[in-house]
């Protein structure tokens, strides 16, 4: 056997047991690769649907989105569509052709590089300054910097978690406070929030919007830093432990749904491209000290410009207040905002989840409730039962009407989100004019509530 292994071949006078050798070689190398194509063969990418994370969860496991059944009925108020005019001006956000949301940073040559590169150039003496960054708008903060303000962004300046990063309470340098958003890198999520929040909303101003600051790209981090709300979120005010009386009083609820309206006319209308947020919910939205509304969190937010009726994308959102057409095909515009909107506008009004499997089976699904409500005639019991002063039944209807037509189930039926706006609006000067009515009414209780003279002689 020996002596046949040692035979010389016609192969460059090769021995025949090293012709072998190489055959053999060449077959693992060949499987090594076959086994690395399998490896890294791309997998399909389920949706994702966030659960309430206060909820009880469905028995089943299944992520299949409750089907809303046609509206049984109409608005009441007829509004003229010609109302709902743009509220604001458009903005045009710049988009570098070719490189949509693509965020480059100066480097030390004077050139710009990508921000997977991005190295901020340090100062004389080696010391890092503050500087302002070449894209027009925030500051551009160093690691060393955010991890100063927040404690090295501990756990004790933890003020909120999601599935895409954490929020730390952090305060700068010069004493001012701010939230500091670490970006976790789950499947490269990080880098497309982290570009769609600095191109998009970094440039864009608006009392209802959380207001981003600036930014942090230092090797793989990707920090966002905005203005700091010291007030939490509308998810603790409405479902958290506020004791017997909550001190969201119908005209703060109003308030701070009409805030919510204005912020999404001005993403869907005063923009261009426009911005779609596709994660409206209560947690999303932060409050101050005086109940304006912030909305927050755009991770998830797509342009769509005006030579664009639609976007498919993937799936993604909370349970309960994804729009239904846009849960079973991906397609979204600015109609699937509004129809989060309608659901949480019932959340806010009712205090409830918008799916609770804690209740009754009637009663999980808060469109179906409130819709059997208002048919029913009983409005009044879909009023969060915190609530101490309750608006009149007529008002509370139609501002219900309101948001059932938001959560229609044909999406070229809802009503534009300006459009919401005036009508809000319209509602709410209604509750101001009743309740001035009423009290002139009891400072004239035995004349016309407009006898100047009568109000006159009971008011000295």
């Amino acid at each position: 056997m020996n002596y046949h292994l040692s035979t010389q071949t016609s192969i460059f006078g090769l021995h025949l047991w090293i012709i072998l050798g190489v055959a053999a070689g060449a077959l693992f190398v060949l499987l090594l690769f076959l086994l690395s194509l399998c490896f890294t063969k791309p997998h399909s990418i389920p949706i994702e649907i966030t659960p309430n994370h206060n909820s009880t969860p469905p028995p089943t496991t299944s992520h299949e989105i409750h089907r809303l059944s046609a509206i049984e009925q109409q608005a009441l108020l007829k509004h003229d569509e010609d109302h709902a005019s743009t509220l604001y001006p458009k903005i045009h956000i710049q988009m570098r052709k070719g490189h949509p949301h693509r965020v480059l940073y100066p480097n030390k040559s004077g050139g710009v590089s990508p921000i997977g590169n991005a190295r901020r150039p340090a100062a004389a003496g080696g010391v890092v300054g503050p500087e302002v960054s070449h894209l027009g708008w925030g500051h551009w903060y160093t690691l060393r910097e955010l991890e100063a303000a927040t404690n090295g962004f501990g756990s004790e300046n933890v003020i909120g978690q999601g599935g895409y990063g954490i929020v730390y309470h952090g305060v700068l340098e010069n004493n001012s406070q701010v939230a500091v958003k670490n970006l976790l890198n789950n499947r490269g999520q990080a880098e497309k929030e982290f570009e769609v929040e600095v191109e998009a909303i970094g440039r864009v101003r608006h009392k209802n919007l959380l207001r981003l600051l600036g930014y942090c790209a230092e090797g793989a981090h990707r920090i966002l830093v905005y203005e700091y709300v010291n007030n939490g979120n509308l998810e603790q005010w409405v479902h958290g432990d506020v004791g017997p009386c909550s001190p969201l009083t119908w005209e703060i609820r109003m308030k701070i749904i009409i805030g919510i309206a204005k912020a999404l006319t001005y993403l869907h209308e005063g923009l261009e491209p426009k911005v779609v947020h596709r994660d409206i919910k209560s947690s999303n939205i932060l409050l101050d000290k005086s109940w304006n509304p912030k909305v927050s969190d755009f991770g998830l937010a797509k342009l769509l410009g005006a030579d664009r009726s639609y976007i498919t994308t993937r799936v993604m959102g909370t349970l309960g207040y994804v729009a239904p057409e846009y849960a079973s095909t991906g397609m979204v515009n600015e109609r699937s905002d509004v129809y989060s909107f309608g659901i949480l506008f019932m959340e806010l009004i009712s205090g409830r989840y918008p799916v609770d499997y804690k209740r009754p089976q009637e009663e999980v699904h808060l469109v179906d409730w409130v819709k059997k409500m208002v048919n029913e005639k009983c409005p009044e019991k879909v009023l969060d039962p915190k609530m101490i002063e309750k608006p009149s039944s007529s008002i509370l209807k139609r501002v219900l009407l309101v948001a059932l037509r938001c959560v229609d189930i044909n999406s070229e039926k809802r009503p534009k989100i300006g459009h919401v706006v005036h009508m809000l609006e319209s509602q709410d000067q209604s509750l101001i004019d009743e309740r001035r009515g009423v009290r002139d009414s009891r400072v004239a209780p035995h004349g016309s509530p407009h006898d100047g003279s009568n109000e006159k002689q009971t008011t000295r």
